[in-house]
């Protein structure tokens, strides 16, 4: 999954693909680097983040998702707000990714009413002070808990199983050791019985574990992917698709040789 951000502060690649132009073409090059899917957001979640109105979230990205339908890859839309979950269905959108879950009222009817995928993310908290103080008994407990419940009420809400991905949320309400141990046990969260993805990409983790800063952590980035899928993830939401699929590629050649 490639990420298309159309904000001016998104921690990793903030103000560089803020307009539509700048936005679309960063799309299609992605999808020439080996995009399977395209993530098109248009308010910053990274810690810290201010909210975005929903006229400016929409002004944002219904016009890159009108450019993008039709492509070759399926779009989805990285949005916790219901109102721009329906237009961006109906603007072509196969996908919701909801950093809150499908919790904001309306947002289970809206996604359960259309037959598209969704991803059920955890978050401990909300973007402008997740990362405080976050604190755990047990992160790994928690989270598949949490993500358990949600998938339940998306299908009491109608959402068929085979239409949900489940994301334990790195980085979202997580110390640097929360993130290793969730990703040290991504494989515990197929009892969920759903997809399952990983976004790992750039993140201040990588940060704090090689002193690099956002746009330098491209080989922390690959190397989380690759542990990510190796663990369990079937999607990888990154900021570098070319290089990930590149280390993908060598690690499945590996196993289709064993």
């Amino acid at each position: 999954m490639g990420v298309v951000n159309v904000t001016p502060d998104s921690f990793s690649d903030g103000s560089l693909y803020a307009s539509t132009e700048q936005a679309v073409a960063h799309a299609r090059r992605l999808i020439e680097e080996g995009a399977d899917i395209l993530d098109i957001g248009g308010e910053s979640t990274r810690p810290g983040a201010a909210p975005v109105s929903l006229d400016e979230e929409r002004r944002r990205v219904l016009p890159v998702l009108d450019a993008l339908a039709g492509r070759a890859v399926p779009l989805s839309v990285d949005t916790r707000k219901p109102a721009l979950m329906a237009e961006a269905i109906a603007a072509g959108a196969a996908m919701v990714n909801d950093v809150t879950a499908l919790t904001a009222p309306a947002a289970l009817e809206v996604v359960a009413r259309s037959p598209v995928a969704v991803c059920l993310m955890h978050m401990q908290g909300e973007p402008g002070t997740m990362q405080e103080n976050p604190a755990y008994q047990d992160v790994v407990r928690e989270v598949r808990e949490f993500l358990a419940q949600r998938v339940a009420a998306a299908e009491r809400a109608g959402i068929a199983r085979e239409r949900i991905v489940a994301d334990p949320g790195f980085g979202f309400g997580k110390t640097v050791e929360h993130n290793l141990a969730l990703l040290r046990s991504l494989g515990e969260f197929r009892s969920l019985g759903v997809g399952l993805m990983a976004g790992l990409s750039r993140k201040a983790m990588l940060g704090r574990l090689t002193g690099r800063d956002p746009r330098d952590r491209v080989h922390a980035s690959v190397a989380a992917a690759l542990l990510a899928v190796q663990n369990g993830a079937q999607i990888v939401r990154v900021h570098d698709v070319a290089a990930t699929r590149d280390a993908l590629a060598v690690w499945q050649a590996m196993k289709n040789d064993e």
